[in-house]
């Protein structure tokens, strides 16, 4: 069976999908504040390269990432983060709406938003409403 980033086309359309998901982060009010935490911490070029080091080797292709940290784990890399529910659904938000700009086809578009969907809510570690930090 193909990898998912065989089936995306490569990691040229990986780069323009993780592109395309920033660039939605940086002007979509769904965006705001994620684009907030990430200003907290390295900023946004720093998420983009990270992005795609991670989602690369989530996808089945070359795991940049695990090769700079020595890890892969999410809850890890996010634990410093305060996440709310309604975050990790603007985060599917722009996500979903990325995906579709980048033409992924319909049943991988598909089958990636219900992997992105189980990861995001597991990184939820505050409640909903709670105060935005």
């Amino acid at each position: 069976m193909r990898s998912i980033i065989d089936q995306l086309g490569g990691e040229d359309v990986l780069r323009r999908l993780v592109e395309r998901f920033y660039d939605l982060i940086e002007t979509r009010p769904e965006g705001r504040q994620i684009l907030h935490l990430h200003f907290r911490g390295h900023g946004m070029s720093h998420v983009r390269g990270e992005q795609f080091d991670f989602l690369s080797g989530f996808f089945g292709g070359r795991r940049y990432y695990a090769d700079k940290h020595g890890h892969m784990n999410l809850r890890e890399i996010h634990d410093h983060i305060p996440i709310r529910p309604e975050d990790a659904e603007d985060w599917l938000f722009c996500m979903d709406l990325a995906m579709s700009d980048c033409q992924i086809a319909p049943a991988l578009h598909q089958r990636l938003m219900t992997a992105f969907r189980r990861a995001a809510l597991v990184l939820v570690n505050r409640d909903a409403g709670a105060v935005a930090e």
